[in-house]
């Protein structure tokens, strides 16, 4: 369905000045953060920068860490391997929570939140009531001086906005943040179209009657998010037009996100290529965080289980595949346009997963639980100055906010419940480390061997990941003692969170 009169761009321009970031300049904190960026820089026998760094930040939907750069062979994920051999690889870097709405909240805000799709909306509705809230991470950057500007899926709904269909410009998800918030929709209508397309325009009305996976033939517009590549390099062209102004830039591509559609090109990249056998498979026998898949069950499975039919399995998990490696081309036309405009020396790049997808394990297709597969996700940062590295350190989204002012110069928020990660960028793995997460029931800290889960039922779930099984073996009873050291740590934990 089609209505070619709808425009195929909305925009929207945001005003308004907070004084978080200015009274943080006027005691010149960002100055004397930004001279130590410097000799950082200078230390490492690098160039200090001539103007402040520019951030691009990419955000993939729904993006396990299966890559090619991530050490998994059958993925084809050329551009984003080519990031990753330019910058620091974290292999354990987890989501906070394992949805849209509440993860891309800890990113964009460096703080734990509810664990609710709707959270950035909530913190919204505080704003427009009066509340005092921290500025998030864009808006901290804007105050700065930057221009910002967000395309796709940054925040939870593409283009930033409310209302029925998601395009209405008067209910604003971030507010303050963003200079521009575009959001190319095309044949698809408005954003909510957009965000589940399938090929051509066709838009979820009943999901039941929507393909859970398609491939079409031609090139890579006829899906929303060769769309929101194309944007992204025209505002990249825009925006080097100017180089002495910084700017802040969120690029959000939709897939891998359910459908599983891309075009057929790169289905036929997995045409023939034996996928490994899924870990753990089978449902848990114990009170879990098991979800029953709900998401994906909407969708038309022409009547097919793919935790009882291996065939299908293998068909959904290849057009998974086909979707990840359309994402990492638009992922690759948004770095070659950066490069092209020579912006790519000053410019600070992240590529994060907003969350990771269990593609059968735990006979779970989806994410919603506190398994590894849906909290896992990449997250690559290259910056002018740092070398390649592979870092095992764990860490968390909030994690980025701090980490982008450390490197940008910009005073690091007090308010963050994540730190800095430049410290550890060639460091190796801290033991004592710890990655916090948390669902509506249930909460969970990983260590570098084990993953902890306490229902707030009072059930509680231990794994080790030393062990062949993995999580697939709650081995909690057999170890009291851990689990009541580890129950603590996720006390405190909680209690940072608000207790939430």
């Amino acid at each position: 369905m089609k209505i070619i009169n709808q425009p195929d761009l909305v925009s929207f321009s945001v005003t308004g000045k907070s004084q978080w970031i200015n009274n943080a300049i006027e005691k010149g904190i960002r100055t004397a953060a930004f001279l130590c960026i410097i000799l950082l820089l200078v230390s490492c026998g690098k160039e200090a920068p001539k103007s402040p760094y520019n951030v691009l930040l990419i955000c993939v939907d729904d993006l396990r860490p299966e890559l090619n750069s991530y050490g998994v062979d059958y993925i084809k994920s050329p551009n984003i391997d080519r990031l990753a051999k330019s910058g620091v690889l974290f292999q354990n870097h987890y989501v906070n929570s394992p949805s849209c709405g509440p993860s891309r909240y800890t990113l964009l805000t460096g703080l734990y939140g509810k664990p609710h799709n709707n959270a950035i909306f909530q913190r919204a509705e505080s704003i427009a009531g009066g509340a005092s809230v921290p500025p998030s991470m864009p808006e901290w950057f804007r105050q700065a001086g930057y221009t910002t500007v967000s395309i796709g899926k940054v925040s939870h709904h593409p283009g930033g906005w409310g209302g029925e269909d998601w395009d209405d410009q008067s209910i604003v998800e971030m507010p303050d943040a963003w200079d521009r918030q575009l959001m190319p929709v095309g044949a698809w209508q408005h954003p909510r179209g957009a965000m589940h397309g399938l090929a051509n325009g066709e838009i979820r009305v009943n999901p039941s009657q929507m393909d859970v996976f398609q491939t079409k033939e031609g090139g890579d517009e006829i899906y929303p998010d060769g769309l929101i590549a194309e944007e992204a390099l025209s505002q990249i062209k825009l925006l080097s037009k100017d180089e002495s102004q910084p700017f802040f830039m969120a690029v959000g591509i939709i897939k891998p996100h359910l459908p599983f559609g891309a075009p057929k090109f790169y289905y036929d990249l997995y045409e023939g290529v034996e996928l490994p056998a899924v870990s753990n498979p089978e449902k848990p026998s114990w009170k879990s965080t098991w979800f029953s898949s709900g998401e994906f069950r909407r969708y038309n499975n022409w009547g097919k289980d793919p935790n009882e039919d291996s065939l299908f399995a293998l068909e959904v998990r290849r057009h998974y595949a086909a979707c990840v490696s359309y994402a990492d081309a638009q992922v690759g036309k948004v770095l070659a346009e950066l490069k092209k405009s020579g912006l790519d020396k000053n410019t600070i790049v992240v590529l994060w997963g907003d969350h990771g997808w269990n593609l059968g394990e735990h006979a779970i297709w989806g994410k919603h639980n506190l398994f590894e597969e849906a909290l896992r996700s990449p997250l690559i940062i290259a910056a002018p100055g740092v070398g390649q590295s592979t870092s095992s350190t764990l860490v968390e989204s909030v994690d980025i906010f701090p980490t982008l002012c450390d490197l940008t110069g910009l005073s690091i928020p007090e308010f963050s419940h994540g730190e800095s990660l430049v410290s550890v960028f060639q460091a190796s793995t801290d033991p004592t480390q710890v990655a916090f997460s948390y669902s509506p029931k249930a909460a969970t800290l990983r260590t570098a061997t084990h993953r902890f889960i306490e229902h707030k039922s009072g059930d509680v779930e231990l794994f080790d990941h030393t062990s062949p099984e993995k999580e697939g073996r709650n081995i909690a009873e057999d170890y009291p003692e851990l689990v009541d050291q580890l129950r603590q740590q996720l006390e405190e934990k909680q209690k940072v969170r608000g207790g939430q």
